[in-house]
């Protein structure tokens, strides 16, 4: 199966088609529920909402044949990962541990997206509570990459990847703790944005790191995102760690001058990177220079000590957030057990998945007593100073350059026996969850190998959403992303 090219491209084409009458929201939601049927071999969605999803449309076209005002996302179709909580729907983080469970509110920024007209076509198919990079770790078994059915979209957002590679959606709703909403995106040859943290709402996302998760969003342009977000963007009273800072029109926001692009000297020489993806690097830096850009080498002393930072610091959180899940208030509870004690025990034995119970010793082990210092309290050291470094390079450039990924989608299975391998093809976007700052993933051109898609990866410094989307539109039209 090879990468599909969607009936629209963005939410623009949609508004325009049916505004002119020549298409029906019903059509279109239509179209993409033919769209998740011919692509079930790809294990997308755990549930799909066909007839709520058909009868928002029905009611949409009713509002527009009567000359009703429709809210502004009106004919966005989205789908939403299966962390993210949505009122008398199923929501299980990919896990035995909550089968049968049905969420009794919406998420914020779910809830914002509704308001505004937005149709949700169903909820996709992740890592087991956000915890992979490649979408193998999930109780309903691995979703598969369209361009190559034999090769993981990514993590642990992959589900959602797929489901805008596939053109089952416009829009997805993903969670990025540490790239994985950028990560898949790349490997499915989509968009992907993680905003500033605090820029949207975490209210009704099941949490992984609370320090590190944002929900994100995945789409086929960066216009997409840029609309999603003005609607999602802003304070909830729901979620103390969201900023109240104003939001702006991300939509409206341009840019029209030679960018100051920094990388790290160290990516090109870095062991471990697939030969055309540093080709592909060095190009893209070229062109960025051909175009008027100022694309200078910085150092940045850090890099080797940005994965186990983040894994310390990740497994701690999780541990912490995960100890919630007993088998006594809600979700799966193991049966025929003797008192509270095996209660426990046996429910999140049988309940949770190898990856998770992984992270869950570890971050036990770090958090205890005669390790806290020796690893928790370093790494957030590391985080400080890693946060400091960026923030430094950012004062002088406009954005940060990485790769999205160090490596090309690996075969299914190719990595299951060795976590640390899989860890580290998180290298490039965790940096953006330790400091807390916006980064994009941009589609930019195939690799030679089965013609896999390759994202390259932007930092801004924190609340440049506008800037960084604009952009990110702007080398879209210079044609860098090839």
């Amino acid at each position: 199966m090879s990468q599909t090219k969607p009936a629209w491209q963005s939410l623009a084409d949609i508004r325009t088609e049916a505004e002119a009458g020549r298409l029906r929201y019903e059509a279109l939601v239509a179209h993409y529920l033919e769209r998740i049927t011919a692509s079930k071999e790809l294990n997308i969605y755990i549930e799909v909402f066909e007839a709520e999803a058909l009868a928002q449309a029905r009611a949409l076209d009713a509002r527009r044949q009567e000359g009703l005002p429709l809210g502004r996302l009106a004919g966005m179709v989205v789908s939403i990962k299966d962390v993210i909580c949505y009122k008398d729907h199923g929501v299980t983080a990919g896990s035995r541990i909550l089968s049968g469970f049905r969420s009794l509110f919406t998420a914020t920024a779910l809830e914002r997206l509704l308001e505004e007209d937005a149709i949700v076509i169903g909820r996709t198919n992740c890592d087991e509570f956000a915890m992979g990079s490649a979408n193998e770790h999930s109780v309903y078994g691995p979703t598969r990459n369209a361009v190559d059915p034999t090769r993981v979209p990514g993590g642990s957002s992959g589900g959602a990847a797929v489901s805008v590679q596939a053109d089952t959606c416009l829009l997805a709703l993903g969670s990025d703790t540490g790239g994985s909403v950028r990560q898949p995106a790349a490997f499915c040859g989509v968009y992907g944005y993680k905003p500033t943290y605090g820029r949207i709402s975490r209210h009704g996302l099941l949490a992984y790191g609370s320090s590190f998760d944002q929900i994100g969003l995945l789409a086929h342009s960066a216009d997409d995102i840029a609309v999603a977000l003005s609607v999602m963007a802003g304070p909830d009273a729901y979620d103390s760690t969201s900023s109240r800072r104003p939001t702006e029109a991300y939509e409206l926001a341009s840019w029209d001058k030679p960018a100051r692009i920094a990388y790290f000297s160290d990516i090109l020489d870095m062991p471990g990177m697939d030969d055309a993806i540093l080709d592909k690097t060095r190009a893209f830096l070229a062109d960025c220079e051909a175009a008027g850009h100022v694309v200078e080498a910085v150092s940045f002393s850090l890099l080797d000590y940005v994965i186990p930072a983040y894994y310390v610091m990740t497994t701690a959180e999780a541990s912490s957030n995960l100890a919630r899940y007993d088998g006594v208030r809600y979700g799966y509870r193991s049966q025929g057990v003797r008192n509270l004690d095996e209660t426990y025990k046996k429910t999140r034995t049988e309940g949770f998945g190898t990856e998770v119970k992984r992270r869950i010793l570890l971050g036990s082990f770090v958090l205890s007593s005669g390790y806290y210092d020796a690893y928790y309290g370093k790494a957030q050291k590391v985080r400080r100073l890693i946060r400091e470094q960026l923030l430094a390079i950012l004062e002088t450039y406009d954005f940060i350059f990485l790769p999205a990924s160090p490596t090309a989608p690996w075969k299914i299975g190719q990595k299951a026996d060795d976590p640390v391998a899989s860890y580290l093809a998180d290298i490039f976007t965790v940096l953006a969850n330790l400091a807390g700052l916006p980064a994009i993933a941009i589609p930019h051109s195939q690799l030679s190998e089965g013609q896999l898609p390759m994202g390259i990866q932007l930092m801004a410094a924190p609340f440049r959403e506008a800037d960084l989307l604009a952009f990110s539109r702007l080398l879209c039209q210079q044609g860098l992303p090839k």
